[in-house]
């Protein structure tokens, strides 16, 4: 009878003749995880800005809610009152829309230069993974032909 072949020696010498290099996997989650760190604080540092412009406009409609909301002498005071706080309403908001729209900014502009950095590093990183793999190939297949 026809005796089957095993293939587990043959599959142990093919994967012990290929070596996988781990440090190339192991830069590659560093450089991964470096990129994440500069992308969490470039989100954070956006967030804690905006919060701040938001606690101030807050802060300064209340102000001005309670001075539109005291008594008045005359019923003329009062459209002025409330004239003065819409106005004042509308020329905050611009300001505070302006300030939102720069962290808007600065976060892409932050964003683009962290991932064109982490580019080159990548590529950098996989060319010399591939240039080391390519040699350890070689090395490897010329010792399996040389046997």
């Amino acid at each position: 009878m026809a005796k089957t072949q095993d293939f587990t020696a043959v599959m142990k010498d093919m994967m012990g003749a290929f070596p996988v290099d781990t440090k190339a996997m192991e830069d590659a989650f560093k450089t991964q995880a470096t990129l994440n760190e500069k992308l969490s604080n470039v989100a954070l540092e956006a967030a804690e800005k905006s919060a701040e412009i938001s606690n101030k406009w807050t802060k300064d409609t209340i102000t001005k809610l309670s001075d539109m909301s005291k008594a008045k002498a005359e019923p003329a005071d009062y459209a002025k009152s409330i004239t003065d706080f819409a106005s004042a309403s509308a020329e905050v908001a611009a300001e505070n829309m302006a300030a939102f729209a720069e962290i808007a900014k600065k976060v892409q502009m932050d964003t683009v230069e962290l991932l064109m950095a982490a580019g080159k590093d990548i590529t950098e990183d996989a060319t010399a993974a591939v240039k080391k793999a390519t040699n350890d190939v070689t090395t490897a297949a010329k010792k399996a032909a040389a046997k």
